[in-house]
């Protein structure tokens, strides 16, 4: 059974800088792209960015570019966003997603499994 388990999130101060991480257990491969969604308070979940299974193609939501980064290491079977220039628009619960596919998608349909998620706050 594959699980994902997100940490990093946190309260920090606008312009402030957090990582986060999400770890895959259960996986027989590294064949799965995997991607980052957030989901503000009332709000619906949207795509933030997303890796495919070798790191090489990356998407990114258009408020997040040059902001954000994402990245993988599948010695470790994880996930990572590096958040930069963080401001109060960016308080959400961030849920790591990983789909049985090497492609990287966009949205959430797209996704298999998922995280519970890790909440982000920044005060600004």
């Amino acid at each position: 059974q594959v699980q994902l388990n997100e940490s990093g999130g946190g309260l920090v101060q606008a312009g402030g800088s957090l990582r986060l991480s999400c770890a895959a257990s259960g996986l027989t491969d590294s064949f799965n792209a995997m991607a980052w969604f957030r989901q503000a308070p009332g709000k619906e979940r949207i795509f933030v960015a997303s890796v495919s299974w070798n790191g090489e193609t990356t998407y990114y939501a258009d408020f997040v570019k040059g902001r954000f980064a994402i990245g993988r290491d599948n010695a470790k079977n994880s996930v990572y966003l590096q958040m930069n220039s963080l401001g109060p628009e960016d308080t959400a619960v961030y849920f790591c997603a990983l789909r049985n596919s090497p492609v990287a998608q966009t949205v959430p349909i797209a996704y298999d499994y998922w995280g519970q998620g890790t909440r982000v706050t920044i005060s600004s």
